[in-house]
């Protein structure tokens, strides 16, 4: 009987050490596993902060976008009432322009018919 307990202790005892191993390398996995999960959160803390910021960025930039468009729209804007201006100032012009050649047109006719008014007066008075 002392034979066979002492082989049941020694068998109980390996069946210990087997068991202990095995909690040892659990609590190593569990270690690990821990240290992976708390990496993974501030990985995930990051992406989140990252994408809060781009968010952020995105609306800055779209308001900004925005913010161009409508000085584009004024420009345009501006440019066509210009471009209107232009056309009119250039049609006023091209009416002074045009009576401006009409009018020294007749000043050189008128000129010409007093030199020969002139002149007819003094063949006239010659004779």
């Amino acid at each position: 009987a002392l034979k066979g307990g002492r082989k049941a202790t020694i068998k109980m005892e390996t069946r210990i050490r087997e068991l202990e191993s095995e909690l040892d390398a659990e609590n190593r996995r569990n270690g690990d596993i821990c240290k992976n999960l708390r990496k993974s959160e501030r990985t995930i803390k990051e992406l989140t902060f990252a994408s809060d910021e781009d968010k952020k960025n995105h609306e800055r930039m779209q308001a900004l976008i925005d913010q161009l468009q409508g000085k584009v729209k004024s420009y345009k804007k501006q440019i066509e009432e210009a471009e209107e201006i232009a056309a009119l100032n250039l049609a006023k012009y091209r009416k002074v322009a045009g009576a401006l050649g009409d009018a020294s047109a007749e000043a050189d006719a008128s000129e010409q018919a007093a030199a020969m008014r002139k002149a007819r007066a003094r063949s006239a008075s010659l004779v």
